[in-house]
């Protein structure tokens, strides 16, 4: 069997459903499955081995977005379609066009999705001419429901059969503006009627999209994430640590933070969490460590955390680390005492959920979305009220009584 999976890159920003969609495919080459990653729009940002090297880059972020804005770019002569995607040119543009608010590209998503009838065919025909004569896949796998407008043309010219993985992309789809919000989500829900198979990684999040495509109950599927366990290693303090040390934790308690810095992930909440923490002075030398993805439209929220951190005094007790790889990322995470994303949305599922499993670190997520489902089946962790920066402290703060 080969399997093709397309998956859109996001430049300079690590991406959840990258890093899934590279462990996915890493692991069913090391299983002896024929499978290839082609990376869509930027090239991938992955904190570990890419799968997608070698591969040719589709829908060259540039191309598409020029096609969009001007009829008559599709004309150009192949050479310059060919310098605007190199990965050398989108690499440079990377992490801006990937932290691109949806609210200014909703006409481009549902050209996307409008497939051979978008302004982004001559990238659909090159896919289309490559899987044909270098691939023949048996099965073609979507990363997320945006890229469904292709799979009808694909399908026909490959006969493979087709997968879409969903993961989230309600919060892209409802932050674009009108008239294109209600015309993407009826192009997603036609589409998702059509593919063959719709995978989703929590019940949760099966039975949302499943009310929001207008589809069955129980008819999507679920395939619970998963993660790459190399360099975690036992959790610190275990008995198996000793033959696999890591730095030595912090002699104060320290609460920390690893995803997106972000108001939808609610860095703002663990903030006011911690300084709530901090004025009770139960553990006077708590500390707050922070990690994670941060875009240049992310930092001007990322100083206003800093400014309220500093008007309490507070700001030499809290340390960033944004945008680090892998071996920084796992030793963050495990230097800390308590983990929390409190998240604003109804995440699909989380990887940070099994990230700080991985890490051997107690764990607080806010009770909705994905997180009371994940937390009932692995024991990794515990609720509270959700955007509630009081429920978060004290439930911390009994754990590190």
């Amino acid at each position: 069997m080969n399997l093709v999976q397309l998956t859109p890159g996001a430049g300079g920003m690590y991406c959840g459903n990258c890093l899934r969609d590279n462990a996915l495919i890493g692991a069913l080459q090391r299983q002896g499955f024929a499978v290839c990653m082609v990376p869509l729009y930027l090239p991938l940002t992955l904190d570990e081995t890419d799968q997608s090297a070698g591969t040719p880059l589709f829908f060259g972020g540039i191309n598409v977005y020029l096609e969009q804005k001007s009829p008559f770019f599709q004309y150009v002569p192949r050479f310059v379609h060919r310098f605007l995607a190199s990965r050398g040119i989108l690499r440079r543009i990377g992490s801006r066009a990937a932290a691109t608010h949806p609210s200014q590209v909703g006409d481009l998503t549902v050209s996307m999705l409008l497939g051979e009838h978008g302004r982004q065919v001559r990238e659909l025909d090159a896919l289309c001419r490559w899987l044909q004569t270098e691939q023949r896949p048996d099965v073609v796998c979507f990363s997320n429901a945006l890229l469904l407008g292709m799979h009808a043309r694909i399908k026909a010219e490959t006969g493979a059969r087709t997968a879409c993985l969903l993961n989230g992309e309600d919060a892209f789809l409802d932050a674009l503006s009108e008239p294109f919000r209600g015309d993407a989500w009826e192009l997603v829900r036609k589409h998702a009627a059509e593919v063959d198979h719709l995978i989703a990684p929590s019940r949760f999040f099966a039975g949302y999209m499943e009310q929001r495509l207008g589809l069955p109950r129980d008819t999507i599927p679920v395939v619970h994430n998963g993660l790459h366990l190399d360099g975690y290693g036992p959790a610190p303090g275990s008995p198996e640590d000793r033959s696999n040390p890591v730095p030595e934790l912090p002699t104060a308690p320290t609460i920390g933070y690893f995803a997106r810095i972000n108001r939808g992930k609610g860095l703002d909440v663990l903030v006011d969490a911690f300084i709530e923490l901090r004025r009770r002075n139960r553990f006077p030398g708590l500390k707050l460590r922070v990690g994670g993805g941060l875009t240049v439209w992310d930092k001007p929220f990322l100083e206003r955390q800093k400014r309220r951190l500093a008007d309490t005094g507070l700001l030499s007790e809290a340390e960033f680390h944004p945008n680090v790889d892998r071996q920084r990322k796992i030793e963050l995470i495990r230097s800390l005492t308590l983990f929390s994303v409190p998240s604003r949305m109804n995440e699909a599922f989380g990887l940070y959920i099994l990230e700080s499993q991985a890490a051997g670190v107690p764990a607080l997520f806010p009770n909705h979305g994905a997180f009371p489902e994940l937390i009932a089946e692995t024991g990794g962790g515990l609720l509270f009220e959700p955007d509630d920066p009081q429920s978060l402290a004290d439930l911390a703060e009994s754990l590190l009584a």
